[in-house]
């Protein structure tokens, strides 16, 4: 089966070093140069002290025909008006798409897209790219998936065909499932960004531990969980997991990028806005990660 991976950053990257050892797998990345380094050297995956070379083939996005079996989106949620924008300009529209990005901002944008399976995706593993074609798997957790609309057919025989070699946990349902990871990267997104520390150091300090906590308080008022103290293991469970990970939004003031603060705290403040609700320790998050932004972003 051939499948099309949109984006070639540290997720995109992550899956084509899996998922080649299964499928012929196309990378479509922004820039010609990252392409042609992809297929000079393949895609280099560094896991613990092992390196294994996954045989990957490139393109940039300006080649992309949507022709794949299934075609997973791997880019940031505000990167995502493009590639929408280049569905419609396809010969023909994917049978079967799959995207993953953090938070549920993008939810919205997905309900026009006229194909016949769409699935949606969260990532619970740590990664990060060293180069255009080197990735490096820092924390192993699992990817969850559901159908957002269409048929659970193609998704359960997808997740079962990589069992062995990468771990996707098949969901019934969608909305809770991207609920729970939106959850986590609401709370470790913008403290790490903001304190620049890995994910472990919001266990291990007991500060930092208790603002995780008050966060968490805010959450689950305005999302009104019923069985809370499973979000919150889930929470702690990703920041042992992805201990010495740095968080996307972090890499991403690093980098000096946009980051996907309006997916996951704009979300939950609008949310808030419909209930009339105030989470002032959220808002306040949002607006330091909105300033950082402003100091100087280079896409």
């Amino acid at each position: 089966m051939r499948v099309g991976i949109i984006g070639a950053g540290s997720i995109g990257l992550l899956f084509a070093a899996y998922l080649s050892r299964v499928f012929d797998v196309t990378v479509y990345t922004r820039s010609q140069e990252q392409a042609a380094e992809i297929n000079q050297h393949n895609v280099l995956l560094q896991s613990g002290t092992e390196e294994t070379i996954a045989k990957v083939k490139a393109l940039p996005i300006a080649d992309w025909q949507g022709s794949e079996a299934l075609t997973i989106i791997a880019v940031k949620q505000y990167q995502l008006f493009s590639i929408i924008e280049r569905l419609s300009q396809l010969p023909s529209m994917p049978e079967n798409i799959l995207f993953l990005q953090n938070g549920m901002g993008h939810l919205k944008l997905l309900d026009d897209i006229n194909t016949s399976n769409l699935f949606v995706g969260s990532v619970e593993h740590g990664a990060l790219k060293e180069n255009p074609y080197t990735v490096r798997h820092n924390g192993i957790g699992t990817t969850n998936v559901a159908v957002y609309k269409g048929d659970p057919g193609f998704l359960k025989m997808f997740v079962l065909a990589v069992s062995n070699v990468f771990p996707i946990t098949f969901h019934e349902e969608y909305f809770a499932m991207m609920e729970k990871k939106l959850i986590a990267n609401a709370m470790i997104n913008p403290l790490t960004a903001i304190l620049q520390v890995n994910n472990g150091a919001l266990i291990d300090n007991p500060f930092y531990y208790k603002v995780l906590q008050n966060l968490f308080s805010e959450i689950t008022a305005i999302l009104n969980l019923e069985h809370p103290e499973g979000y919150w293991e889930h929470v702690i469970k990703i920041c042992k997991k992805t201990r010495d990970n740095r968080s996307s939004m972090l890499k991403d003031i690093e980098a000096k990028r946009l980051t996907e603060v309006d997916a996951i705290l704009g979300y939950l403040l609008e949310e808030a806005n419909k209930q009339g609700k105030k989470l002032p320790q959220l808002e306040t998050l949002y607006y330091l990660i909105k300033g950082i932004e402003s100091q100087g972003v280079v896409i």
